[in-house]
């Protein structure tokens, strides 16, 4: 069984008993977490498409820990003109774990 979920404006493909990381969640560690904006839920045989989401379905999903993504650099230069320009972002990430799907 799967369904696809949008998480913080992102669609996610998630199914029981695995582990993802998504966009920062305002949700305390080791805390439940439902989402009902389901686009897709299907169970190997009938799949159902919302318009735009599933009435009835939901998700569950359990809160792991709040860290930061890798760092990435952004470094622009002009040649010849004396431009450096060096900056580094590091996005804010939540993992979770999908506990029950329905």
């Amino acid at each position: 069984m799967f369904a696809v979920v949008d998480i913080a404006g992102q669609q996610f493909k998630v199914a029981e008993n695995t582990k993802y990381y998504v966009p920062r969640i305002a949700a305390d560690q080791d805390s439940t977490v439902t989402f009902d904006n389901i686009l897709l839920l299907s169970d190997g045989k009938n799949t159902k498409v919302g318009a735009p989401k599933v009435e009835g379905a939901k998700v569950t999903a359990k809160v792991l820990e709040h860290l930061k993504d890798d760092k990435v650099v952004v470094f622009k230069k002009k040649r010849r003109k004396s431009y450096k320009l060096k900056r580094g972002h590091r996005q804010h990430l939540t993992r979770i774990e999908i506990t029950k799907i329905g």
